[in-house]
């Protein structure tokens, strides 16, 4: 306990003083972690939405597919990323490797079927009144999408904040793809594996209390935001 009370107050101190270090992780970690999540989110919950509405060939083992890949390891994830990038891989061209740009593709794969299989469950119950308006109102498949992602937008909302927890939590696909290169690509969750292995555990600590108060104060902002939507 004393400890974790030292190391609150190490938070503290380095939140007040203005550690322009910290500053740098935690701008880096809210960029890749928000990028990510945006993306996901324009191809997620169109591709949820679709799938909830429409039957099709093979469509089971599309799900399938989408509900492995909510739970794919993050090794798994930033492994396949990086031999995609890699200098002699397919995409080697992009030279992104050990860049953000490597770490926003990683957590996209990871995020993705995340908000597209939440989106999909959300739709599924709910499409058939949706269309059934839309009908109604001789809106086109385009026009019945919109209203549809409209009318579930709640919920929607609620996929995509789970989407950032998944981002915000990431350390594994970002380590491998990112490198945890100081002033490039070290974000919050690598630091703190870093720290970690260095028996630094009273920064390692602060730093993640940091991470949590900054997850925190995103999904209270997303939280109000549901309810003024609800009103």
């Amino acid at each position: 306990m004393e400890q974790i009370a030292i190391a609150f107050q190490a938070a503290i101190e380095l939140l007040v003083t203005g550690d322009t270090a910290l500053y740098e992780i935690v701008g880096l970690s809210l960029m890749v972690s928000l990028s990510s999540v945006v993306l996901s989110a324009c191809l997620g919950v169109p591709c949820g939405a679709l799938i909830g509405t429409h039957s099709f060939a093979l469509k089971n083992a599309l799900l399938r597919v989408i509900y492995t890949l909510m739970s794919l390891p993050p090794v798994i994830a930033g492994l396949v990323v990086f031999l995609l990038i890699m200098r002699r891989g397919p995409l080697g061209a992009w030279g992104i490797t050990y860049t953000p740009a490597a770490m926003i593709i990683a957590q996209v794969c990871l995020v993705t079927p995340i908000i597209t299989g939440l989106t999909y469950n959300i739709v599924r119950d709910r499409a058939p009144k949706v269309k059934a308006l839309a009908a109604t109102m001789g809106a086109g498949r385009l026009d019945a999408l919109k209203l549809l992602i409209f009318e579930l937008r709640i919920g929607i909302l609620a996929a995509i904040v789970t989407g950032l927890g998944r981002a915000l939590s990431e350390v594994g696909a970002v380590m491998i793809v990112g490198g945890n290169i100081k002033g490039k690509t070290r974000v919050m969750t690598t630091y703190i594996a870093q720290l970690k292995s260095m028996g630094d555990y009273s920064t390692a600590i602060a730093v993640g209390i940091v991470l949590l108060i900054l997850a925190f104060l995103i999904n209270t902002f997303l939280y109000n935001v549901q309810q003024k939507v609800e009103k």
